[in-house]
């Protein structure tokens, strides 16, 4: 029977050792200098160029260059997008970076931003749903005949309309996964029949305005953090960053697995403080930084750890990538598919909630309009791909960032709102472009 050799220890699979070097020196031939051997760990860094790092700010380039080269993209086209939108509209109208428009900015993309945010995670199984913006409109209008109507406390109120979400969510997971219907003509009923069943809700008033003195409406218009809550929150945030990084370093040393230099997460650390700090001293300025985009971008944060750090969110992105081969690994592709179905209504529901109360009042239009089509586009914009298995949370509060920045320079420039429409159209056709063309550079790269 023919034997497998185990490249880690140079014996064979079936249990023998291979020869013993002692010295760590392999056998040579008469005559031949003696080749060291590679420990376990520098042998898969020598197999993987992926694991290989490069020290300094031009090892760092050149890392960054091949990525490029291989179609991993990540954030960088949206990056370059904000800085050019800031740009362009700064030299049409200096108010535009001015610390009230960017307060303004931050406060307004945040609902929206909670929905895309949803939308992310169900396109990374390479599906889609249209709902988004009914579910939203119906679950504020359960919240405001509760509160307004029924006499419910606020708290109680929300309880029910999240969970409505909830369930919305994981109705259509059943019936993509156990009965098989496409999930775009699922969504795409949900879409025609909460608006139907909003107008019932909402009853022949048609418009509903929340209690003036509810702590919803007060989180979400006027809750701000004092700056020197602003400053500590920054500390906080560069401290764990640091910590975390040099933690995960000391790990993988300890793994015996290649690990980035400590310097580059100190000099990240740095920069990530100015930053910071100065954004915070920035909006500080007008208002400071608000609750409700706290609560945005919180969510980001702990749906980008759990996806990118938790087996769930890895098994969201097999699932997305190739599900037969998911399903072959030994991942339960239903419930994977259900609890994301689930999640994208939710955070629906949860931004509809959050727009019910920043307007202070629910009407047969609210989830209506744009805000499908908003929250899509953020998530695709934001560098979500639309085939499945690749994206990330953050994509959502990229997205969003762009779309408002675009509406508020068009506004602040007294643009006809048919321009705006015209010109998120674009940015999204050009967004899905360039993730197509990426898509076929990872192909073409053997990245997939």
């Amino acid at each position: 029977m023919t034997e497998k050799t185990d490249i880690r220890t140079g014996g064979s699979s079936d249990g023998e050792a291979g020869p013993e070097t002692g010295t760590g020196m392999a056998n040579a031939a008469p005559g031949e200098e003696p080749v060291e051997e590679l420990g376990p760990a520098e042998s898969s860094a020598a197999v993987d160029e992926r694991l290989l790092q490069e020290g300094g700010i031009a090892g760092a380039l050149n890392v960054l260059r091949r990525r490029v080269q291989g179609g991993d993209l990540g954030s960088i086209p949206v990056i370059i997008g904000i800085i050019i939108i800031a740009i362009v509209f700064y030299l049409q109208n200096p108010a535009f970076l001015s610390s009230r428009t960017l307060v303004n900015i931050s406060l307004f993309m945040a609902p929206v931003g909670v929905i895309a945010l949803g939308i992310v995670l169900v396109l990374l199984l390479g599906e889609i749903d249209l709902s988004v913006g009914s579910v939203s409109g119906l679950s504020a209008s359960v919240l405001a005949v509760l509160t307004v109507y029924q006499g419910w406390p606020t708290w109680a109120a929300l309880v029910v309309a999240l969970g409505g979400g909830l369930f919305i969510g994981a109705v259509y997971g059943v019936l993509f996964t156990k009965v098989g219907v496409p999930s775009f003509v699922i969504t795409l009923a949900g879409l025609i029949g909460f608006v139907g069943l909003q107008l019932v809700v909402l009853g022949p008033n048609g418009t509903v305005n929340l209690q003036p003195d509810s702590w919803l409406i007060e989180f979400a218009r006027f809750s701000f953090l004092s700056p020197a809550a602003s400053y500590v929150l920054v500390a906080a945030v560069v401290a764990l960053y640091a910590g975390g990084s040099l933690w995960g370093i000391a790990r993988r040393k300890k793994a015996g697995l290649t690990a980035p230099s400590p310097t580059g997460v100190i000099i990240r650390s740095v920069l990530l403080a100015v930053g910071l700090g100065y954004l915070a001293y920035y909006l500080n300025i007008d208002r400071g930084i608000g609750y409700l985009p706290l609560l945005f971008v919180g969510l980001v944060v702990v749906m980008d750890l759990i996806l990118r750090k938790r087996r769930w969110g890895r098994h969201v992105f097999a699932v997305g990538g190739n599900v037969e081969a998911a399903r072959r690994a030994g991942i339960n592709v239903t419930f994977i598919r259900i609890s994301v179905f689930a999640l994208t209504a939710f955070f629906a529901a949860l931004g509809g909630l959050l727009a019910a109360a920043q307007l202070t009042a629910v009407s047969q239009a609210s989830g209506g309009g744009d805000t499908n089509l908003t929250a899509i586009a953020a998530a695709v914009i934001g560098g979500t791909s639309l085939f499945g298995g690749r994206g990330s949370a953050y994509s959502a509060l990229l997205g969003i960032a762009v779309l408002q920045m675009i509406s508020s320079g068009l506004n602040l420039l007294g643009v006809d709102s048919a321009i705006r429409f015209i010109v998120t159209g674009a940015v999204l056709l050009l967004a899905v472009s360039i993730d197509s063309v990426a898509r076929r550079a990872r192909s073409s790269s053997g990245r997939g």
